[in-house]
C-alpha cells in the first residue's frame, strides 16, 4: 500500500474494527449514515450487499483512501433480523431462534482505485433456550446494538450450540475473505 493512502473503515461497528486491528490494520473509523430501509422482499443476502455498497460509495464521495465497508445480517426463515427495537423485540428474536439454525450474511466492500466485494454466510445453531435463560441475557444488554439479538464473541457465544463456516463472519467481519479483498487493492496485513 502507498504510505500516504489510509484505510478507511465506514463503519460504528467496534467489532470490526477490533478485528482488523488483530491482524495489524489500523483504520480510520468513518462510520456512514445511509437509508438501511430494506427493499420490499429483498433478500437478506442481497440486502447486506446493497447496504456495504451504500456505505462504501458513501465514504468515498468524501475519500480518496482505501475503504472497507461491511453490513452484516441474521437471516432466519428467508427474514433479516436486524436489530432489536427493544428488550421484547429482542426476546422474541432469540425465542425464535432458540433450537434452530440460522445463517448469518456479512457483506465486505473493498473500494479504492476499483471496488471488490464478497459476502460470506456462516450457519449458526442455537441451544435450546428456557425462558430465564433468554430473561438473564436480554437483561445483560448484549444483544442490543447487534443482528439477531446476540453477540457470540460476549456472553451470546452460550447461547450458541455450534457454529458452521467462518466465526469472525458471525462476529461482523470475515477476516480471511476481508484480507483477500483488501490484497486486491494493495493492502497487506503485518
Amino acid at each position: 500500500m502507498t504510505p500516504d493512502l489510509q484505510l478507511i473503515l465506514a463503519s460504528a461497528s467496534p467489532r470490526r474494527k477490533d478485528l482488523l486491528q488483530s491482524v495489524g490494520l489500523d483504520p480510520l473509523v468513518q462510520p456512514q449514515d445511509v437509508d438501511e430501509t430494506p427493499f420490499e422482499q429483498e433478500a437478506p443476502l442481497a440486502y447486506a450487499l446493497r447496504i456495504a455498497t451504500l456505505k462504501a460509495e458513501a465514504c468515498a464521495r468524501e475519500n480518496h483512501q482505501i475503504i472497507l465497508a461491511a453490513d452484516t445480517v441474521v437471516a432466519f426463515d428467508g427474514q433479516n433480523l436486524g436489530k432489536p427495537k427493544d428488550d421484547e423485540d429482542a426476546k422474541r428474536m432469540l425465542r425464535a431462534l432458540s433450537g434452530k439454525t440460522h445463517v448469518v450474511h456479512t457483506a465486505v466492500v473493498v473500494r479504492g482505485a476499483s471496488r471488490f466485494s464478497d459476502v460470506v454466510s456462516t450457519q449458526v445453531r442455537f441451544r435450546v433456550l428456557t425462558e430465564s435463560q433468554i430473561d438473564l441475557y436480554v437483561r445483560g444488554g448484549d444483544g442490543r446494538d447487534k443482528a439477531g439479538s446476540y453477540g457470540i464473541q460476549s456472553g451470546g457465544g452460550t447461547l450458541v450450540a455450534h457454529v458452521v463456516g467462518s466465526y469472525t463472519n458471525v462476529v461482523g467481519l470475515p477476516l480471511e475473505e476481508s484480507l483477500s479483498l483488501l490484497r486486491l487493492i494493495g493492502i497487506e496485513n503485518d
